[in-house]
């Protein structure tokens, strides 16, 4: 049987795609692009009507590295699974995704992150016209930007970036002609939420360029205190990761404008508490992190002129890295009422509930929209909207914070009971993998048949620690009732 999800991730993802030029009757490529981004319950409603003529054509069609995506196969499979899946719920019966940050209404909580991904005028009003609900300009200074060249490198999965790691620094532009586009776009889309993120060398250009984004009609400034590959010290993650200065540049902005200040946090240091603390107490109407985690990579195409250097890590592989930072901010109960912007690995809609679920009020994209463009902007929101719908929740705002109580300290979890794995035989491929990572990584708590290479647990050895099922490739192992240990 063809795996849906493995053969969705071998598409291409193509500008035009010519497997849906070549399809009459339906829309093949918006189909799989949906399973790639976690809206299988609604991937077929672009194919309901396509015949097997139609299907034969889009896979001819099909362009690709090694061989085409089997189309054919995957959307029928897709119509098999769809069958055992509740329906999703129809378009007119989800719900708006609006809600409140910093006191302003946001369409929906997806955001540009301030990076390459929003640069000019151009760019932005796309984006809006998409349908993302904010932005966070590209960084604004007053400094001579002089960029490296190449300047990104990534960690791959097949054609897919693991992680991505990026020499960027600021905006290139004059700030002049920055906050001029961050006008136009506060005058030509009202009801987007255009925030200018903002960093300073010292006190008096914080304050000018706070008062330039207030003058310019932003929404709220953010002030980057995290950017991990500054050429000039003193700036950047130099600043985020000292407190008296993360306190004493929120509260020089915070005296001098009057829209909502929103620092941004650097990982790239061993507890966010202490600069956040410094920031809440200085005024900060929210704080947003986290930005890149200082990383290497040794890929000789990324050298610059034969060198490498430390430089900012992103992409899905910072995701729990990045949760556990806000998780850290939204338990603090002297935070209480802080709002939090939520950034690092999101690329679906799942990911951003994630994030709303331990406190954030918006997310920020950027590393998924450099790989895939702003159209993940349909799955994200159509995702979102099923998921509210499929549980009646009515209000977005209802969400934040909802999985709160679950986290705890270590020292605090259950410790005097325990699940052991149980095996689907009708799943178990007998390849062994289970076998091996038990033998050598865990408690030698399964034996293996050779004969008739099936598995079995040794439940007297047995500790219920489930590497076996992560490392199962077809999700063969499940879990049985949670028992108190002997």
């Amino acid at each position: 049987m063809l795996h849906i999800k493995e053969e969705a991730a071998r598409c291409l993802l193509c500008q035009d795609a010519p497997c849906t030029k070549a399809c009459i009757t339906g829309d093949p490529a918006r189909a799989i692009r949906a399973i790639r981004f976690d809206n299988i319950k609604n991937a077929g409603r672009w194919v309901a009507d396509c015949s097997d003529a139609d299907l034969e054509r889009a896979e001819q069609a099909c362009i690709h590295y090694d061989q085409p995506v089997r189309i054919r196969e995957l959307l029928k499979e897709l119509r098999q699974s769809s069958c055992s899946l509740p329906p999703a719920p129809c378009p007119q019966d989800r719900g708006p995704l609006a809600i409140t940050f910093c006191g302003i209404r946001c369409e929906n909580p997806f955001f540009l992150a301030s990076s390459a991904v929003c640069t000019n005028y151009e760019m932005v009003a796309r984006a809006f016209d998409m349908g993302w609900g904010g932005v966070f300009y590209k960084t604004i200074c007053k400094q001579d930007i002089r960029e490296v060249s190449p300047r990104f490198d990534a960690v791959k999965e097949g054609t897919s970036f693991a992680g991505f790691r990026n020499m960027e620094q600021l905006s290139e532009n004059p700030y002049e002609v920055d906050f001029d586009i961050l006008k136009r776009l506060k005058q030509n889309y009202p009801k987007k939420v255009v925030i200018a993120s903002i960093m300073g060398q010292f006190e008096e250009e914080w304050i000018e360029l706070a008062k330039m984004a207030e003058f310019a009609g932003c929404d709220a400034v953010e002030l980057n205190f995290s950017c991990p590959q500054m050429r000039l010290a003193g700036m950047g993650s130099d600043v985020g990761q000292d407190h008296e200065l993360v306190t004493a540049y929120t509260a020089y902005v915070k005296q001098n404008v009057k829209i909502p200040i929103i620092p941004k946090m650097t990982p790239n240091i061993t507890h966010m508490k202490e600069p956040a603390l410094g920031a809440y107490f200085a005024g900060a109407d929210a704080i947003s992190a986290i930005n890149t985690i200082k990383s290497i990579t040794f890929s000789p195409e990324a050298e610059v002129s034969e060198k490498k250097t430390v430089s900012g890590y992103s992409g899905r592989a910072v995701k729990p890295i990045a949760q556990r930072f806000i998780l850290e901010l939204a338990q603090n109960n002297i935070m209480r009422g802080i709002e939090l912007s939520g950034i690092g690995g999101i690329e679906t809609w799942r990911d951003a509930l994630e994030y709303i679920q331990i406190g954030c009020r918006n997310v920020q994209v950027c590393t998924a929209v450099m790989e895939y463009g702003y159209r993940i902007i349909d799955d994200l929101i159509l995702g979102l909207q099923t998921y509210m719908a499929e549980r009646g929740i009515e209000r977005l705002e209802d969400l934040v914070g909802e999985q709160l109580p679950s986290f705890v300290q270590p020292s605090e979890l259950d410790r005097e009971t325990m699940v052991l794995p149980k095996i689907d035989r009708d799943r178990c491929m007998g390849c062994g993998r289970c076998y091996i990572s038990c033998t050598d990584g865990g408690h030698q708590a399964i034996s293996f048949d050779p004969d008739t290479r099936e598995p079995h647990i040794i439940g007297q050895k047995c500790v219920g620690c489930h590497l076996c099922r992560l490392v199962c490739p077809t999700g063969a192992f499940g879990l049985s009732r949670r028992f108190k240990k002997q």
